[in-house]
């Protein structure tokens, strides 16, 4: 099926140009075509095929044979090409650098007929072999022969949400075009194809996990994972029911990720107007900017409509009721003027003393003092004496005499118990003064300012302290070991929810290992950053134990499980559910043996570039986010040369709103090949070919490059099982120390693995096997033997022969303890070569 195209000539991968990188980051791709529209009432069957890089067919399924009529004997091993129906019969070969396409293909059918086919093609890019090729048909029954419903193909097609239908067999009937848009692909390519088809990925994985759930529960379901960049989450499948309330189809909608907040009508009488701060990101500009805009939207309502002149006056923090946090009796008030407006022609005052973002120091005794002590509106005329007194002696009241104003208006801004400054309303232009009217619509005016200026401040104040405790979470530096050059950037996101819990760890582990850990916790503000928290604690012990990576990922899932249930209390509404949703990438890297195992658990897949530049992402099982509980995790094993880089990110990297994801993967993997002197001028480039602002989600970067223990700084010995060895692994530790000039350490290695050898002897199980690993700064004694049994220091009695040996070791190493391995344990001990 895959076949060359007239103009190019190359396998179909037709078109390759097109094809992007995306599926990559689901673990398994695949080429899929669509067959032509089956008669209504036909049986759905899915046809499938295989195709090496060289264009030849190496796999043929029965429904590729119903499809095109040709056995699997007669086109399986010949050129995929030869099944065009208007084609050149030579098979070229496809450039690599697209993995998604989509088109109408011609193909010859084994009577003669040719069949037109909507082709969908995924790259299918395996770690461990050639890349291939795999062809999917499906020849579904059309849905539009049910009647005619207008009302609701309309309701569904203009629908503002992202809507697709799956039949029971979860195979695509329907999409309006908010989701055609969503995952750029027509409606007409994806019918009668599954999610991980149409999509592949470990979201559409687990999404599909879900839709088979609610066709055998029949109840709705929730999957805490991001269809696509322009979605968000949950995405939500309902089953829909027959009379007989049997399960014919499941509808997928899924949430817009952002709203068009500039499309809402504003109400326009004056009062309305000022409602809340401004829609727009807090974090774009500053939380002062905020505050700017919301204060300058009292005065541009306010002028002409109540009052000529208007300013703006805040504290720099609000005051109490009982006058703290304000100024000391008696003296002045300073404040900073947010916002200043006036006719005749609306704009800023350039009178001094009025002027936008200045600082005025009010006089003790002048009205506005006077409205913050107590709190209340006051309302003047020109020639009262209080006025006329502060007219004549404070600068703060140059605005009066310069505008010859005849009535003023000093209102409090007040928020709750919290005074946050006044606002100034002055007639100059016009003859008749200010009314109680007036008044109570100048109050109403500012009661709504002051209420979202603190709602702007109460935002800026958790967004910081957010960020405060997301820095404090997040490592301050990285720890000193040999195996891998890390360096690592961290990017809040600039949105008003504030920061998420995005977190990256480097774990030094024994035997010279490294454990590097990338994670995202779902939600946003304090409790997902205090969950993210919980997580990294929970990483690090369970690395210290030194756990596989599968199997320290269901710990962490079952943990995330006992923190949703702890926190059931807050309603299935809370922000982070417990970390539900949560995903992670864990992995180990050996510098002795130069391979890295990996686990993720819903997270996007690691790319590496290796020393010939070459850039691909490790095929790593994508595995469930944290918290579905259940469902297994899967570990695999990657060598990487020396010099080697490892790059791990979360999705926010790959989510900018101006491109998409198969943009996002292009740039990423050119800016991770271009040669650098440092890992810090790889992660500067990777963020600043990525972003073009600041991102909607956090972001977490990690690279690293590896390198390696030679074979002249790890020695090891295969012992019997019999005490008598003991003596004779003392003397080949001495040889061997000697051998590297490390004599002065030689005593201590030497008691260590006395201890440790006499142990796995008398408590073990053979084979047992002693490996000293030589690094700059340390020295690593392990003793492996088959037996399972954790050793544990214990209290010796004074007439105890033994029990003394694991305190020794304690005493004498700078750190020590136990791995178990799929066979056996190995208990280590490390020894700093440094000095104290």
């Amino acid at each position: 099926m895959f076949c060359s195209t007239p103009e190019q000539g190359f396998p179909v991968a037709a078109r390759p140009e097109f094809l992007p990188r995306a599926a990559a980051c689901g673990g398994r791709s695949g080429l899929v075509l669509r067959a032509p529209r089956a008669d209504a009432g036909e049986v759905t069957y899915t046809a499938t095929a295989t195709i090496d890089q060289g264009g030849v067919l190496t796999g043929w399924s029965d429904g590729a044979r119903r499809l095109l009529g040709h056995e699997a004997s007669s086109v399986v091993g010949r050129p995929a090409a030869e099944l065009l129906a208007d084609a050149p019969r030579s098979p070229g070969r496809a450039p690599a650098e697209r993995q998604r396409w989509h088109g109408t293909v011609a193909l010859r059918h084994r009577d003669g007929r040719s069949v037109e086919l909507p082709l969908l093609a995924h790259r299918r890019t395996p770690a461990d072999g050639p890349a291939d090729w795999l062809v999917v048909c499906a020849a579904p029954p059309d849905p539009r022969q049910t009647g005619d419903v207008p009302l609701v193909e309309w309701a569904f097609a203009q629908s503002p949400l992202p809507l697709a239908v799956f039949d029971s067999d979860l195979r695509l009937v329907r999409a309006n075009q908010r989701m055609e848009r969503a995952v750029t692909l027509p409606e007409t390519t994806m019918r009668g194809l599954s999610l991980p088809h149409i999509a592949p990925g470990a979201a559409s994985d687990e999404i599909g996990r879900q839709m088979q759930l609610a066709v055998q529960t029949g109840e709705p379901r929730e999957a805490a994972v991001r269809l696509g960049p322009e979605l968000g989450r949950p995405t939500v499948l309902t089953p829909l029911k027959d009379a007989a309330g049997r399960v014919r189809a499941v509808c997928l909608t899924a949430p817009r990720r952002t709203q068009d907040s500039a499309a809402r009508p504003r109400p326009q009488d004056p009062a309305s107007r000022i409602a809340a701060p401004s829609a727009e990101p807090v974090a774009q500009d500053g939380a002062g900017a905020d505050f700017t805009r919301t204060a300058q939207e009292l005065a541009d309502v306010a002028v002409p409509r109540l009052a000529d002149f208007v300013a703006v006056d805040l504290l720099d923090s609000p005051m109490d009721p009982d006058g703290t946090g304000g100024p000391a009796p008696g003296s002045a008030v300073v404040l900073h003027r947010a916002a200043v407006r006036a006719v005749p022609d609306g704009g800023p005052v350039p009178t001094p003393g009025a002027g936008d973002g200045t600082t005025t120091a009010y006089q003790a005794g002048s009205p506005p003092v006077e409205c913050l002590a107590t709190g209340s509106s006051v309302l003047y005329d020109i020639t009262d004496p209080a006025v006329a007194a502060w007219t004549e002696t404070d600068p703060g009241a140059a605005w009066l005499r310069a505008y010859g104003t005849r009535s003023l208006m000093v209102v409090p801004l007040v928020a709750g118990d919290s005074r946050l400054g006044v606002a100034l309303f002055g007639r100059h232009a016009r003859p008749e003064p200010f009314g109680p009217e007036d008044l109570r619509l100048a109050e109403e005016l500012t009661a709504r300012t002051a209420a979202a200026l603190h709602k702007a401040r109460r935002t800026s104040w958790a967004r910081t302290t957010t960020m405060a405790l997301q820095r404090s979470l997040l490592p301050h530096t990285l720890p000193e070991q040999a195996a891998l050059e890390v360096a690592t950037r961290y990017l809040p996101a600039a949105t008003r929810a504030g920061v998420g819990g995005d977190w990256f760890d480097v774990i030094p582990l024994s035997a010279a290992r490294v454990a590097l850990v990338v994670g995202d916790v779902v939600g946003h503000g304090i409790r997902a950053s205090a969950t993210m928290g919980r997580l990294r604690t929970a990483v690090r012990t369970l690395a210290d134990v030194d756990l596989p990576a599968d199997e320290l990922l269901t710990h962490l899932d079952d943990l995330v499980l006992r923190l949703a249930a702890d926190e059931g209390s807050a309603g299935p509404d809370s922000e982070t559910a417990g970390g539900i949703g949560t995903t992670c990438l864990y992995a180990v890297y050996d510098p002795v043996v130069r391979r890295c195992t990996l686990a993720r658990a819903g997270h996007p897949p690691p790319a590496v570039v290796t020393p010939d530049g070459a850039v691909r992402f490790l095929d790593v099982p994508a595995g469930p986010p944290l918290g579905l509980g259940g469902l297994p995790f899967e570990a695999v094993e990657a060598e990487l040369p020396e010099g080697s880089l490892l790059a791990l990110y979360t999705d926010g990297l790959l989510e900018a709103r101006d491109h998409d994801i198969d943009e996002a993967l292009d740039k990423m993997f050119a800016a991770l090949a271009r040669p650098a002197t440092t890992l810090d001028s790889v992660c500067d480039r990777v963020l600043a070919d990525l972003l073009s602002h600041r991102p909607d989600d956090d972001i977490a970067l990690l690279i690293a490059r590896t390198r390696a223990l030679h074979e002249d700084r790890v020695a090891s010995w295969d012992l019997d099982s019999d005490p008598a060895v003991v003596a004779r692994a003392r003397r080949d530790v001495s040889d061997q120390l000697a051998a590297w000039g490390l004599d002065d350490a030689a005593f201590v290695t030497e008691l260590l693995v006395s201890e440790l050898v006499t142990n796995a002897i008398r408590y073990g199980r053979p084979p047992v096997r002693l490996r000293l690993i030589h690094q700059d700064s340390t020295l690593v004694s392990e003793v492996h033997d088959a037996s399972g049994t954790t050793p544990h220091m214990r209290r010796a009695r004074v007439f105890d022969e033994g029990g003394r040996g694991l305190l020794l070791v304690a005493q004498l190493a700078e750190r020590w303890g136990t791995r178990h391995d799929r066979v056996g344990k190995t208990v280590w001990a490390e020894q700093s070569l440094t000095g104290p």
